[in-house]
Formats: structure tokens, C-alpha cells, sequence
């Protein structure tokens, strides 16, 4: 379980397709504190650690990840929004966040605002997710509050902390995006739809 609070960005420093399997490799400020087994949110997907070698760390994405999130589209150089595990008994700054991506979204309106940053994203709504005005989202794996909740797109204000520390300075309309909506509002929507 994570909280949508990025710990570091991450650097691609190699993709090594193998069948249907893509194995990426990273570079961080956290890759030498990680231990293999262990499970990292990657752009908001929670992939486990492979191998551990010289400041990186390498996670394998299997054909269903790289199907339903943005990773297949990575390119060496790119930066990875970056999260280990939440602790127990720490704050939750962010949401609760399974690292478990619904769909993508494609950024469709990008504006600089006066010290803050305004991106609009357009998905799927027949996937059966939806966004409420105000709650949380997860975009590559950031948490962040919706604003103007539509029934296929919505919008996050981003201010300036945001904006640097994580890999969505490079987000521009056109790009795609991980979507994990939030796992309570997933619950009730459920519910509200049993017979």
C-alpha cells in the first residue's frame, strides 16, 4: 500500500524486452536502500524489486502492466515518479493507494497558471471509474485533489513543489498518463451497482 506521495524521481537507464515482459532498470537516490522482493510504486505501479546493482534497481513489468499503463511507452533518460511501501505507523499524507492503475488517461489541456500549473485529463469513462469533485486521484502515481469533476475528464492544480519533484513537468497535452481512482469511491460505486 502506498500514499501518492512521490519519495524521489527515478532515471531509465535501460528496457530490456524479454517475450512479453519488459525489464526496466533505474537509477535513484533510494535504489541502493531497496532490497529484491521488495515492492515500489513506479509512475503509481507497484512493481517488485528484481535486482539491486551500483545506485539502481531493476523491476519487470509483465505484457498485462505494460497493457493497461503507460510504462510500455518509457524511454531511456525518462524520469519515474518514484515510492516505497508505506509504513504503519507513519503519517498518511496523501490517500490510500494500492499501486494497482485502473486505466490511462491522455492529457488533453496543459496551462501555466500565475505560480501554479492546471493539467485536464480525458479517460475511458465505460471502464465504470469516475472522479468526484474534490476527492482524490492518482495520476503517475502522485496524489492529488480533482477539480472540475466531468463525466470523462478532470482537472488537478499543481503547485510549484509538485511541479519539480515529480516526473509531471514532462506531462504535456497528448501524454498519457496512469490512472489509480480511489479505492473508496471504487467500493461504493460497486455496492451502488449490486443487484
Amino acid at each position: 500500500m502506498f500514499t501518492g506521495i512521490i519519495e524521489t524521481l527515478g532515471k531509465v537507464t535501460n528496457l530490456r524486452h524479454d517475450q512479453g515482459n519488459l525489464h526496466i532498470t533505474i537509477e535513484s537516490a533510494i535504489s541502493n536502500e531497496l532490497k529484491i522482493d521488495q515492492s515500489v510504486a513506479h509512475n503509481g505501479v507497484c512493481l517488485t524489486v528484481v535486482a539491486v546493482e551500483d545506485g539502481k534497481h531493476t523491476v519487470t513489468a509483465i505484457e498485462e502492466t505494460l497493457n493497461k499503463t503507460n510504462l510500455g511507452h518509457l524511454k531511456s533518460g525518462e524520469p519515474v515518479n518514484l515510492e516505497r511501501c508505506m509504513q504503519m505507523n507513519a503519517r498518511l499524507d496523501g490517500h490510500i493507494v494500492q499501486g494497482h492503475v485502473d486505466q490511462t488517461a491522455t492529457c488533453t489541456q496543459f496551462k501555466t497558471l500565475d505560480g501554479s500549473w492546471e493539467y485536464t485529463f480525458e479517460y475511458d469513462a465505460s471502464k465504470g471509474n469516475v472522479t468526484v469533485e474534490k476527492g482524490s486521484i492518482c495520476v503517475n502515481g502522485i496524489s492529488l485533489t480533482v477539480v472540475n469533476s466531468q463525466a470523462n475528464t478532470f482537472s488537478v492544480a499543481i503547485i510549484p513543489y509538485t511541479y519539480e519533484h515529480t516526473n509531471l513537468h514532462n506531462v504535456r497535452e497528448g501524454s498519457a498518463v496512469n490512472l489509480e481512482f480511489d479505492i473508496i469511491g471504487k467500493y461504493v460505486a460497486r455496492l451502488m451497482n449490486r443487484p
